[in-house]
C-alpha cells in the first residue's frame, strides 16, 4: 500500500506538460501498471476508503446513535427499531432500511444488550 502511494506522489509531483510512461514509474515502484493508472485517474480507490464512503453514518455518528439507545434505555422507554431507524435516518439525511438496523444492531451487540421489561403492576394496570 505505501509503495502504491509512493508511486502516486511520484505522479503527483510531475508538472502537466511533463511526459512520463505508468509503465515505468509501475516499474521503478514495483507496482501494478493497471493498479497505477486507476488510481491515478481516480476510478478507483483503496478498499478501507470504499468502506468508509459507501457507510451510511460515520463512526462518531455510530457513537451518538448507540448513547441515544442507552439514554432511552436509562429512562425505561424502550427503543423499537421504528425509532432507531428514524433516528438514524435523521442523522444520515437520507432513509434507512430495516436491514441496516438489523446490521447495525448486530455488529453493535457488544454495547446494546436486550433485556426484558418489567410488567406492569396490577395497580397500575
Amino acid at each position: 500500500m505505501a509503495l502504491i502511494n509512493d508511486a502516486l506522489a511520484d505522479l503527483m509531483s510531475l508538472s502537466p506538460s511533463e511526459q512520463f510512461l505508468y509503465r515505468k514509474v509501475a516499474k521503478k515502484y514495483g507496482v501494478s501498471r493497471l493498479t497505477l493508472m486507476r488510481r491515478h485517474h481516480a476510478t478507483t480507490q483503496p478498499h478501507a476508503l470504499k468502506i468508509i464512503n459507501q457507510q451510511k453514518l460515520a463512526p462518531q455518528q455510530e457513537a451518538e446513535l448507540i448513547k441515544y439507545i442507552e439514554g432511552l434505555t436509562a429512562r425505561y422507554l424502550l427503543p423499537t427499531r421504528e425509532i432507531i431507524r428514524n433516528f438514524a435516518s435523521t442523522i444520515a439525511k437520507e432513509l434507512v432500511s430495516e436491514s441496516w438496523v438489523t446490521r447495525f444492531i448486530n455488529w453493535h451487540s457488544i454495547h446494546l444488550t436486550s433485556r426484558w421489561a418489567t410488567g406492569m403492576d396490577s395497580n397500575r394496570h
